[in-house]
């Protein structure tokens, strides 16, 4: 076990990790989740029609989107919103659109009918892992709400595929480690975002050397640890709607 894990975890350990349900009692789906820290409630909302593009396109189906922010005190320094700025800034854009990519690879979108599934993501509080948390929450925000249309009889089958969740991965002082802290996260020579299926098709992966470079060994090294880390949040994930679902 590395020394340097400030919270003493395994360098293949994910952060303790837990699902509840219904934070948002507005939404069609809400979920609040916690890896370590970092919490984050995802809610999915259904709106009964689709963007204008999709009807001047003649583009058959539903849609899905994505909107993602973080609470001006999840971090150490407040973080002013983006309305006050006048603008989205450049981090938020590429996680909400992330996050969006990531659901739309495990839906149907024709079987969601003339539906757009809106999941919001906000952090209520950030110590690293927050887009990796937003998209295995999202995910079960969105199978809850659709779950409704599929028992209001709005939509005849689940347009689901499969289920879809995140995790990181990095090198500190040359070793792998699963699931990063923030602490662990701004000190990581190498770190990736790794989004798969529960099937275990890669949906995306983000990686980068934070002025450093990386071996192909280190690589598939890491895709490995994240793997190992993705099959144990699907398992939460599937135990969770066991749970709150009457069928799954």
């Amino acid at each position: 076990m590395p020394s340097f894990r400030a919270d003493g975890r395994r360098a293949d350990q994910l952060r303790p990790v837990i699902f509840e349900a219904g934070p948002a009692p507005y939404a069609a789906g809400s979920v609040l989740v916690r890896f370590g820290c970092t919490q984050v409630i995802c809610a999915a909302t259904i709106e009964p029609k689709v963007p204008t593009w999709m009807k001047q396109q003649g583009v058959p189906g539903g849609w899905l989107t994505a909107e993602y922010s973080m609470l001006p005190y999840s971090t150490l320094d407040r973080k002013p919103r983006d309305i006050t700025r006048g603008k989205i800034d450049g981090r938020t854009v590429e996680i909400q659109r992330l996050i969006g990519r990531s659901l739309r690879a495990v839906l149907d979108l024709r079987k969601l009918g003339e539906n757009t599934l809106w999941i919001d993501c906000d952090v209520l509080q950030a110590d690293g892992g927050t887009r990796t948390a937003s998209i295995t929450g999202a995910y079960l925000a969105a199978r809850l709400a659709i779950q409704k249309l599929l028992d209001a009889k709005k939509i005849a089958e689940s347009p689901l595929t499969d289920s879809v969740a995140a995790v990181s991965v990095g090198l500190i002082q040359g070793a792998g480690l699963l699931d990063l802290a923030y602490v662990e996260d701004k000190d990581a020579e190498v770190d990736f975002n790794v989004v798969m299926t529960g099937g275990g098709q890669f949906v995306e992966v983000q990686g980068t050397g934070e002025e450093a470079t990386f071996s192909h060994e280190q690589l598939q090294s890491l895709l490995a640890l994240a793997q190992q880390g993705l099959q144990e949040l699907t398992a939460l994930q599937t135990a969770f709607l066991a749970k709150h679902l009457l069928k799954f």
